[in-house]
């Protein structure tokens, strides 16, 4: 029985990657960032991507955000607010978004050209495990972690980490009364994945937005024309 799961399991990821490798030939065609967002639940995904997707409106970029949850469709309303097109994959129990979700997502999403677009972000389901195996055909991976979850995430979930190309810890604003160490949550993400870009944001503050945009705006330049 535990061969059979096995052999199931790795047949499940082999699909998966098979058109993950499609949709990122179908990004880098199309000239959109694609940005798969990975977190616990709690911290605070959906409230920073709120100010990252009107902030990019204000400078002029085409931005669109697909947002996974198990149930209910109250993160896509909130960035919706934006002013940028959301759509809202519920997965009905599924701990994680796969690249067959984005596909059908994507192929039945009126008014929405991946062509037309400079950013695409996913805001994928809070979990830490499974999302780190299943491969959407991001551009960029980005783990977030906020100070109320504890400087040992990275070294508990270290998959997760360790196959993101950015960082973001959120929530700063409260890290002095949550005791947050922010020398050893830095120490620890490094550890992992040494060299990764970090950022350190408030989305309440503002705090760190500006580093992160510029970074965005950064990767952007670097697709090909």
């Amino acid at each position: 029985m535990t061969t059979r799961i096995v052999e199931l399991r790795r047949s499940i990821l082999k699909k998966n990657d098979e058109l993950a490798a499609t949709l990122r030939q179908r990004y880098a065609t199309d000239g959109v960032l694609v940005l798969n967002l990975v977190s616990s639940p709690g911290t605070g995904k959906t409230a920073f991507l709120e100010p990252t997707l009107r902030e990019l409106r204000a400078r002029g970029s085409r931005v669109a955000a697909l947002v996974g949850d198990l149930e209910t469709d109250n993160d896509a309303r909130r960035l919706a607010a934006s002013g940028a097109p959301v759509r809202q994959i519920n997965t009905h129990g599924i701990c994680h978004l796969d690249a067959e979700m984005i596909d059908k997502h994507l192929a039945g999403w009126e008014g929405v050209e991946l062509a037309s677009l400079d950013y695409l972000f996913i805001e994928n389901v809070g979990n830490l495990v499974c999302p780190s195996s299943y491969d959407l055909g991001e551009s960029i991976r980005v783990a977030l972690l906020s100070v109320t979850e504890g400087e040992d995430k990275p070294l508990k979930y270290p998959t997760l980490f360790n196959s993101a190309d950015a960082a973001v810890i959120t929530k700063m604003d409260i890290a002095e009364p949550c005791g947050f160490d922010r020398d050893l949550a830095l120490k620890n993400i490094n550890q992992i994945r040494p060299g990764i870009r970090i950022f350190e944001t408030s989305a309440k503050t503002g705090s760190g937005m500006e580093e992160w945009l510029a970074y965005l705006e950064e990767m952007a330049s670097r697709r090909p024309s």
